[in-house]
């Protein structure tokens, strides 16, 4: 599910210059489904997406297709299927169906909305096809941890799966091939010398830009996806104020800690930033916060002991959150709000600062920004006394031009499995909002399951699930008006509304009732998506020159573990084809008498780097591949090899290219 890797904006920290230009690893949309014995048996699917969050727009267009494509009956509807987003930063956006999420991405982007979906639809096709006895062959592994999706920086270009991503792909690759990488599992180090090697290498020349046909990148995958691969994912949970950029925030220009109430810099929040554990390589940062998920769920997983057992179920209402009345303690009535965003949502967090002339903890607007505020929307008097303390900034849930700007029907979740309970919540809970919705539901589950829940109950949120209304702080935390309070939509009562209607969830779930209802249904805004991101409309090289030839060759070596190498090959937009399941960039080792692949652009090691498009005598851009020589890698001859695709005007067809490198030697 990768989508475009050229030109789209990255959904996340809305920056509107951070565009994708490449791709660090692939993007991957991994589906668990677990089913009571029969073909008609109780069922849940759980979809974990290496995506920054989605909207209800790819949930009804993801029924239609389980329901009309995948051609399954009703065993998978609203219901029972959850579609989680890992909360990566580094993915492209416009898939999204609300305004404020579409405006740094110029609207809504068909290509990344068809990939995303594209993916839920063939990975639960081959979850279903591949079901079968729980307790024969280990098939697959989900972890859950909150930390956010934002090791890779607002300036980063990359396509990226983050942390999150990075430890599923340690994980999968550890169990498959035994902890390590595919290349010296299957292949024997080479017998021969030094100076032989870089002989051998030295007389391997580049092979210039050649065509090739549109499976060719398939066929050169390490991991090829034939549906039955161990699967292992990282799903989110209450993620709302937790940072993987764990050495602290450190101001840019003194290099001092931030100011700590308002993680700022002399009053700058733009110079604010947090410091991830690799600082300042944000790769390596990524690298290391997945790798300490990944050790610890090796560490679970080897030692996991209790079977699951017990029934399978779950339960979904739909709820209109702009309006719903609270109990609270001692009977009194509140409400929750229509949707709105205070100036602590502008000033951004320290992993990602916002806009200068806002700092966290603010409750007060200048009269320039509230004349913008009032130029594009001014709040109703009651919209301003139901999300006191905070100011509005935005207005967005009273902002229906040129379609809505926020969502106001969301979708909450139960799923059951045995002793383990999920709970889908559309949204990032902070830490203390999430404990306080476990503990309230399993108080509720214990209370009214007789006898079915106890203390050995494990209550788990899947976070950004099934749709996105941004965060969910706790009472006393949207007193502070810090960016998690801002940014809670709905007012400062959205968590003990989430904790009264999840109760009623829980206590339907416990007592067996299915009598839930379903609620209000999510407007379908697909008809009035706008789109302002034109596709490519042609690219050709420079006159003597083919996509695929080499423009900058590797430097001669040898090379050694750690070393930083690569190649540049004129080449075309690679929105023209997404070459899914297929690869942009590969390290081809040669071993006999022909080249194998080694590793490609799913690998943490390899870099697709594109730039353009270029204007000269020509339209084209220019790919780098760029690889870092692991330390599992054999010795040997290798050299780097791109595929691409290209039109030479809009509507003609996609042609492919391919070329390679010269070779070069890697020596221990």
């Amino acid at each position: 599910m990768t989508g475009p890797a050229a030109g789209v904006n990255m959904m996340g920290y809305a920056n509107f210059e951070q565009v994708t230009g490449g791709i660090h690893f692939r993007l991957r949309a991994r589906t668990f489904i677990v089913a009571e014995e029969g073909p008609q048996g109780a069922r849940f699917a759980f979809v974990n997406l290496d995506a920054g969050w989605l909207h209800n727009l790819s949930l009804l267009k993801c029924s239609k297709i389980k329901i009309e494509v995948v051609k399954y009956g009703e065993l998978y509807n609203e219901e029972n299927v959850a579609i989680s987003g890992i909360h990566t930063h580094a993915g492209p956006g416009g898939y999204l169906q609300y305004v404020t999420y579409s405006v740094t991405s110029l609207g809504f982007v068909p290509q990344s909305f068809d990939a995303l979906v594209t993916a839920i639809e063939l990975s639960i096709v081959q979850a279903h096809n591949n079901l079968k006895p729980a307790m024969g062959k280990v098939s697959g592994h989900l972890a859950g941890f909150a930390t956010h999706g934002t090791s890779m920086s607002r300036d980063n270009k990359l396509i990226s799966g983050d942390n999150k991503g990075a430890a599923a792909r340690l994980f999968e690759d550890w169990f498959t091939f035994g902890n390590t990488n595919f290349s010296t599992s299957s292949q024997t180090r080479l017998n021969t010398t030094s100076s032989t090697l870089l002989m051998q290498a030295s007389r391997i020349k580049a092979t210039g830009g050649q065509p090739c046909p549109k499976t060719a990148s398939q066929s050169s995958k390490v991991r090829k996806n034939d549906g039955s691969r161990f699967v292992g994912a990282f799903c989110q949970s209450n993620v709302g104020d937790v940072s993987p950029n764990v050495l602290g925030a450190f101001c840019l220009d003194s290099g001092k800690p931030c100011d700590f109430n308002h993680s700022s810099c002399h009053g700058n929040d733009q110079l604010c930033v947090g410091r991830g554990p690799g600082y300042p390589d944000e790769i390596l940062s990524t690298k290391i916060i997945g790798e300490r998920q990944f050790q610890k769920a090796v560490d679970l997983f080897t030692s996991a002991k209790d079977e699951i057992t017990g029934k399978i179920d779950y339960r979904q209402v739909y709820l209109n959150f702009t309006d719903i009345e609270v109990v609270l303690d001692g009977n009194k009535v509140v409400k929750t709000c229509p949707a709105a965003l205070g100036p602590g949502f502008a000033a951004g967090t320290t992993d990602g600062p916002g806009v200068f002339g806002f700092q966290q903890g603010d409750t007060e607007i200048n009269v320039f920004w509230k004349t913008v505020r009032d130029a594009i929307k001014e709040p109703s008097q009651y919209q301003v006394d139901c999300q006191k303390p905070k100011t509005v900034l935005l207005d967005t849930g009273e902002m229906f031009w040129p379609y809505d700007w926020a969502p106001a029907i969301l979708p909450i979740q139960i799923l059951r499995l045995g002793k383990l309970v999920i709970l889908s919540v559309p949204g990032e809970f902070t830490t203390m909002a999430g404990r306080r919705l476990r503990e309230a539901v399993k108080e509720t589950l214990i209370s009214y399951g007789n006898g079915e829940f106890n203390d050995d109950t494990q209550i788990v949120i899947a976070g950004l699930t099934n749709t996105y209304s941004q965060y969910v702080a706790t009472f006393e935390e949207y007193e502070q008006q810090r960016y998690e309070a801002a940014s809670t939509l709905y007012g400062p009562h959205t968590l003990s509304a989430y904790i009264q209607e999840f109760k009623k969830l829980a206590q339907a779930l416990a007592r067996g009732d299915k009598n839930v209802g379903r609620g209000p249904l999510p407007p379908d805004l697909s008809s009035v998506q706008l789109n302002f991101l034109g596709n490519p409309f042609g690219d050709s090289p420079p006159l003597g020159v083919n996509f695929g030839d080499i423009k900058l060759d590797v430097k001669t070596g040898p090379f050694k573990t750690g070393d930083v190498l690569k190649a540049t090959f004129w080449s075309a937009n690679p929105r023209y084809d997404l070459l899914t399941e297929g690869t942009f960039a590969v390290v081809e080792m040669f071993q006999g008498d022909k080249w194998i692949s080694a590793y490609d652009d799913d690998d943490l090691c390899l870099y697709f780097k594109w730039d353009g498009p270029l204007l000269s005598s020509g339209f084209y851009g220019l790919a780098t591949i760029e690889w870092e020589v692991p330390k599992e890698a054999s010795v040997g001859i290798y050299r780097l090899r791109h595929f691409g695709s290209f039109k030479t005007t809009k509507d003609s067809p996609v042609s492919y290219f391919t070329g390679a490198s010269s070779g070069f030697a890697v020596l221990k």
